[in-house]
C-alpha cells in the first residue's frame, strides 16, 4: 500500500503521517504539491518534520512530485485502486470498505490539504471516496489522525 499526501502544509502533520505509515507497513509515500519533504531542496534535513517522524522517514520510501495528476495516471496504469479520504456526497464510510491482502498491495490512499481537502478533479480520479463517520459536533479530524484511523481500518 502507498500513501499520497497532497498540499499538506504542516511539517508536523507530515512527520506524524510518516511515523504512522511506518507503523502500518506502508511501502511508499508520495509528497505532492506544496507538501514538505524530510530533506529540503538544498539537501538539508527538515528538522521540524523529522523530529515528529521519529525516523519514520528513514524507514518508508518517499518521493516528491509536483503533479498529482501525472502520478494518479501512472498508478491507474499500474492497476492501483485509489482511495481518497474526504467528506463528500459520494463518500462511503470507512467501515464499509473491505480489502483483501492482494488488493491492499495495489492500493493508494490520498489525503489532502488541512483546510481545503482534496479538489474535485482529484476526487474524480479516485476509485472510491471514503470518510470517517463523525458523531460529535466537529465535522473533521486532523489530517494525520484521519490518516491513522483509515490506514489501520484498511489493513486490519
Amino acid at each position: 500500500m502507498i500513501a499520497i499526501l497532497h498540499n499538506i502544509r504542516s511539517n508536523h502533520n507530515v512527520g506524524s503521517i510518516f511515523r504512522t505509515a511506518d507503523a502500518a507497513g506502508i511501502e511508499k509515500i508520495y509528497l505532492c504539491g506544496i507538501t514538505p519533504t524530510p530533506i529540503d531542496r538544498f539537501n538539508r534535513e527538515n528538522t521540524a518534520l523529522t523530529k515528529v517522524a521519529l525516523r519514520g522517514h528513514k524507514y518508508v520510501d518517499w518521493e516528491h512530485t509536483k503533479s498529482i495528476t501525472k502520478l494518479l495516471h501512472t498508478l491507474k496504469k499500474d492497476k492501483y485502486t485509489i482511495f481518497a479520504i474526504e467528506q463528500s456526497k459520494k463518500s462511503k464510510s470507512i467501515y464499509n470498505i473491505k480489502l483483501t491482502k492482494t488488493k491492499a498491495k495495489k492500493t493508494a490512499l490520498i489525503v489532502g490539504n488541512e483546510v481545503k481537502g482534496l479538489s474535485a478533479s482529484i476526487l474524480k480520479r479516485s476509485d472510491e471516496i471514503i470518510e470517517i463517520p463523525m458523531h460529535g459536533k466537529k465535522e473533521s479530524l486532523n489530517v494525520s489522525v484521519a490518516f491513522g484511523i483509515v490506514i489501520f481500518q484498511l489493513i486490519k
